[in-house]
């Protein structure tokens, strides 16, 4: 082995003198390095190096201006995402622009700005501009055209082709919610991209992941990069303007605002390859592609073997090579689907009763690859198994009109993919999850409720033991009125909710229902109608049943907990209404309000305290709270760390559970057609409390110990619910006054 190697240290000798003033600058990086021990030496480096850590202002101005400058018209910088020559009359496209006309945040549109290509908000913390940091780097920051880069704002960056005439069709979970397009840089871009989204990778670690900054895969890297940047990186060359870029930085001795030091996949791309895989950039120092000509032989003796229902074991025969088998390459049907180090892995996620075809792909460490083996075919086995059935049902938050069941998750030799839903022997609806709201039902009736799970080949397990359900008959539980139940403000990005709760016993309209920021200067804005068809995940949700919660998310969450439970999401738009998803998108020290019929009924924060008193944390209710507050009190709410998201779509209240006894006492006249009601107490049973309530659960009379005879002549005509609160009970009745 140690003479094998002996003729790429030779070599990388007689490459190391023939090597400009640009390559010198690695003259302490091991460039026989690979993997992570090869992006941990640039760390070291580029850290080392970076000396002068520029101010946003002017530092980024002034490099910006030295750096990005168009050589044939120096009057010029060059901007990026621009591929017109000014022409068409549509700035935004332009590719150059006057260097004097810099973004003094007013005048025409015509001026450029500096574009974070790793945008701020995406970064996790995000960054700031405030002090010398990620936010300022150089390397990060290009001039960009104003307009066009307010429309990028902060979208990922996703696949596509040509000129960067908008956003790509890839969609992700972004500021426009679930479907949000990415953004697509151009041809002429997307190498540049690529490679400053690796550098500031390798500069900050965790607080720049690739992932975080773009919509691809990161299966086949050994950490978060993926695919869309070595793909981009390999498809764009280095552009000289690259190349200067990283020559001005590198000179602290002459140049006031260079950093000292390089984007290393600039210098050379090929670097991206060696140290995350995928197909080969680019080796400008001609060191490592020309060092390995040869490919590892072809993998032979395919088997497949130990099949199931969804995972087939492949084996094969070792390659051999002049230098070393690094790795194979295991293809499905013709696609890359996974890469081993071993002659042998399991391939998982099939479907049954399918024949699929695999072909292996043996690779070394300057990534020559074999030719691929012969194809052999095999085939799943057959999904006859149904799963096991459905246990332990459980209804809870029954109310007059509605119920939740809860169950324990069946299993299954492939998977569970669903469950049936039964009322009555009548299918009503399927769950991919473990409970279900039953709604439209019939106050005080039993409903017989039974649960079947299915797998995707719809094996049907037997019904579970029947539930028998019976609703209440709807009569108030002297919780009258909805209330913010949780707040979520992350320490960065765009995770943020509001959670609000019904309590009462019966569904509540949301119609007339909003929420609102306290903002600086302005007071209560953006108000937001909690039945904006536009922004509901259902359109057709304009109420929250009993004991439910309704959530309200920023439309750049990307937290699942967030977005599998929400019910409005606010997208992040850049002009109209909402702009940046207002009023989610509250940083600490903008109160929230929830507002019926344009009135305050209940805050989270200090109204005008416009201080970070909320900042990066999570807020939740106290389970003793049951009504809203429109004056905030800290007392009523648990304070949790920032990004705690997993009470989000729940809320636990801790009421009083009263025993309902309605033989104890009746009304007597009812319907009730003058003003005198008699209580009839045949028991003679002592009454401690009478409340009575508006068919909305409106709390209009309160009397502690009320006589038999009470007089009713200042309450309206109409239907309501009387509570009679007794040592042996609670009575619950209904009235008609006419």
């Amino acid at each position: 082995m140690i003479k094998k190697l002996l003729p790429f240290y030779f070599l990388l000798f007689i490459s190391f003198i023939s090597f400009s003033q640009v390559q010198t600058y690695y003259n302490d990086v091991d460039k026989t390095l690979s993997g992570l021990y090869l992006k941990a030496a640039l760390t070291t480096k580029i850290t080392d190096t970076h000396t002068n850590k520029l101010v946003y202002t002017p530092g980024v101005w002034e490099a910006s201006k030295k750096t990005d400058v168009n050589p044939s018209n120096t009057a010029q910088v060059i901007l990026i995402y621009g591929w017109e020559n000014g022409l068409d009359g549509d700035a935004t496209n332009d590719k150059y622009r006057d260097i004097t006309l810099q973004d003094t945040g007013s005048g025409d549109s015509f001026r450029w700005n500096r574009e974070h290509v790793y945008s701020k908000s995406l970064a996790n913390p995000n960054f700031t501009t405030d002090q010398p940091g990620p936010g300022t780097d150089a390397h990060n920051l290009r001039p960009a055209d104003r307009e066009r880069n307010s429309l990028r704002k902060n979208f990922k960056f996703g696949a596509g082709s040509g000129t960067p005439s908008g956003f790509s069709s890839v969609t992700y979970v972004g500021p426009s919610g679930p479907n949000t397009n990415a953004w697509f840089p151009g041809d002429e871009w997307k190498g540049d991209v690529a490679r400053i989204v690796m550098y500031m990778y390798v500069r900050y670690g965790s607080q720049c992941l690739p992932t975080g900054v773009g919509v691809g895969s990161a299966q086949f890297t050994p950490d978060e990069m993926i695919d869309l940047f070595l793909q981009w990186n390999v498809e764009d060359p280095v552009s000289d303007l690259e190349k200067a870029r990283n020559t001005y930085h590198e000179d602290t001795t002459n140049k006031t605002y260079a950093q000292g030091n390089r984007n290393p996949f600039i210098d050379n791309p090929y670097l991206a390859t060696r140290i995350w895989g995928g197909d080969s950039a680019e080796d400008l120092w001609g060191i490592y592609k020309s060092s390995d000509t040869e490919a590892p032989t072809t993998p032979t003796e395919v088997i497949a073997s130990n099949n199931t229902t969804t995972t087939i074991d492949v084996s094969w025969t070792a390659s051999t090579d002049n230098k070393a088998v690094t790795g194979y390459n295991v293809y499905v049907d013709g696609t890359l689907t996974k890469q081993t180090a071993g002659t042998t892995i399991q391939i998982s996620g099939l479907t049954p009763n399918t024949t699929y075809a695999f072909t292996i792909e043996a690779k070394d460490l300057i990534n020559n690859k074999s030719t691929k083996s012969t194809a052999i075919n095999s085939t799943t086995l057959q999904d006859n198994t149904a799963p096991s059935v459905p246990t332990n049902i459980v209804a809870s938050n029954i109310s007059g009109t509605t119920f939740k069941i809860t169950w324990n998750a069946s299993t299954d030799d492939t998977a569970v993919t669903g469950y049936d839903i039964f009322i009555d022997t009548v299918l009503n609806a399927t769950a991919t999850d473990l409970s279900y709201t039953v709604t439209g039902l019939t106050t005080s009736t039993t409903y017989v409720t039974t649960v079947l799970a299915k797998d995707a080949a719809d094996n049907k397990s037997a019904q579970s033991a029947a539930l028998n359900v019976t609703t209440t008959d709807g009569a108030s539980n002297g919780i009258t009125e909805l209330f913010i139940s949780e707040y979520v403000e992350p320490d960065g990005g765009n995770n943020k909710a509001i959670e609000i709760v019904n309590l009462t016993s019966s569904a509540i309209d949301l119609t007339g229902y909003s929420i609102r920021k306290n903002y600086t200067g302005q007071g209560w804005v953006d108000d937001l109608p909690l039945t904006k068809t536009e922004f509901l995940v259902n359109s057709s949700q304009t109420s929250i049943p009993p004991n439910d919660v309704f959530v309200i998310i920023h439309g750049g969450s990307d937290n699942t907990t967030l977005t599998s439970n929400a019910d409005l999401v606010v997208p992040s738009n850049t002009s109209g209404s909402y702009i940046n998803g207002s009023p989610v998108n509250f940083n600490g020290n903008d109160p929230i309000g929830l507002f019926k019929n344009g009135v305050l009924i209940d805050i989270v924060g200090e109204e005008n305290n416009f201080s970070n008193h909320i900042e990066d944390m999570t807020l939740r209710r106290k389970a003793t709270i049951s009504s809203p507050n429109a004056t905030y009190d800290a007392n009523e709410w648990d304070v949790f760390a920032a990004n705690t998201f997993d009470g989000i779509g729940k809320h636990t209240a801790t009421l009083s559970v009263e025993k309902i006894d309605n033989t104890l006492f009746r009304l007597s006249p009812n319907p009730l057609d003058g003003s005198l009601l008699n209580i009839v107490n045949p028991t003679s049973t002592k009454i401690n409390k009478l409340k009575i309530y508006t068919i909305t659960g409106q709390e209009v009379i309160s009397i502690q110990n009320p006589k038999n005879t009470i007089n009713l002549n200042k309450l309206r005509n109409g239907l309501y619910i009387i509570k009679l609160i007794s040592d042996k009970g609670t009575s619950i009745k209904k009235l008609i006054k006419n």
